[in-house]
């Protein structure tokens, strides 16, 4: 069986999540996604149950939850993802900023861990749909547009 490690923040998930989701689920016979929490930050354990929970009604509304699993972890990813049984790890990535940074990241990981990383390029016309985007909209009172680039079953009611 094979089984993905899709790691991220997550904050929030957003339609591009989705998206690579989707296409590594064509992939794999499992997804494992985990959120990442930074436990320096204690705010952003807090959030990241926020989005754990958010991904699981986004799971839950597409019939997924047979395949994917969501798990929060501290720690280095790939130590996690090998714990969690995975062949690989996967991110996405929308630009070459992203690729350099991600690609470096995977031959470490490879070196380090011996674990390989799918790069999956974004959906072009979900491309400019970041975490940060959605976050900055939202803290200037475009909640309305923000909602535009999120599963509609993720967003709170």
């Amino acid at each position: 069986m094979k089984k993905i490690f899709y790691a991220g923040s997550f904050n929030p998930f957003t339609k591009g999540h989705a998206d690579i989701l989707q296409r590594l689920l064509a992939l794999a016979d499992e997804v494992v996604i985990g959120i990442g929490v930074n436990i320096d930050k204690p705010e952003t354990s807090l959030q990241a149950e926020r989005n754990e929970e958010a991904i699981r009604r986004y799971l839950e509304a597409e019939g997924l939850c047979q395949r994917v699993t969501v798990k929060r972890y501290t720690g280095l990813t790939a130590v996690v993802a090998r714990e969690e049984g995975a062949t690989c790890m996967a991110r996405g990535v929308r630009n070459a900023t992203d690729f350099d940074y991600e690609f470096s990241l995977a031959a470490a990981n490879r070196d380090a861990f011996g674990i390989e990383t799918i790069l999956l390029p974004a959906n072009p016309a979900l491309s400019f749909v970041s975490s940060t985007l959605i976050r900055d909209l939202e803290a200037r009172g475009y909640d309305d547009l923000a909602r535009k680039y999120l599963p509609e079953i993720s967003q709170d009611k």
